[in-house]
């Protein structure tokens, strides 16, 4: 099998500020947020694309998804159940490029996508992005005790090959939590 092509520099400088379509559905079990897109991601078309992101790793090791999915197959998430959206939808190089501005407005919209689409479990995939977009200083990893429109609340590690403090084990079994309860209620 042919590896992805990789972007080249020209690629990568030329997508700052782009977007990525969501990939979601009404009714889905879990909408999992990232933070926003990266370069790579907007450039080859897939979410959590980088080689070093451990999203898909994490996804099958915690037992959403029967094997490991690679990025291109991304759409075979709404199929199980799963979506994938951003806090902010500009692609940056890094999340640190994003404003508190950004963050706060792309929580606004997050709530009338979540609204719009009505998951059960919304899965925020950072802490800090969370503090910053909802106003929420102390939150910390889990459920949390607000909704996010009438969907239940999650906060994840982002697993980005950046967030060295968890391996992945770590966010296997930080999402395993999260799959267990939207399993059975």
């Amino acid at each position: 099998m042919e590896p992805p092509r990789r972007p080249t520099r020209a690629e990568l400088d030329a997508a700052v500020g782009r977007t990525m379509p969501d990939i979601i559905a009404p009714g889905l079990r879990v909408l999992f947020c990232g933070i926003n897109p990266s370069l790579y991601s907007v450039v080859v078309g897939h979410h959590f694309a980088r080689p070093g992101n451990r999203f898909w790793p994490t996804l099958h090791a915690a037992g959403f998804t029967p094997r490991r999915l690679k990025p291109a197959e991304q759409l075979e998430l709404v199929g199980l159940g799963y979506g994938i959206t951003n806090v902010v939808d500009r692609a940056t190089a890094t999340a640190a490029e994003l404003s508190a501005e950004e963050l706060v407005q792309g929580g606004r919209q997050l709530v009338a996508k979540v609204r719009r689409y009505r998951p059960r479990f919304i899965a925020v995939l950072g802490v800090s992005a969370y503090r910053a977009a909802f106003n929420r200083p102390e939150a910390v990893l889990g459920l949390q005790p607000e909704p996010l429109g009438e969907a239940r609340l999650w906060v994840l590690p982002n697993p980005s090959g950046l967030n060295a403090h968890y391996r992945l084990e770590d966010l296997a079994r930080l999402y395993a939590e999260l799959r267990h309860v939207a399993a059975s209620g």
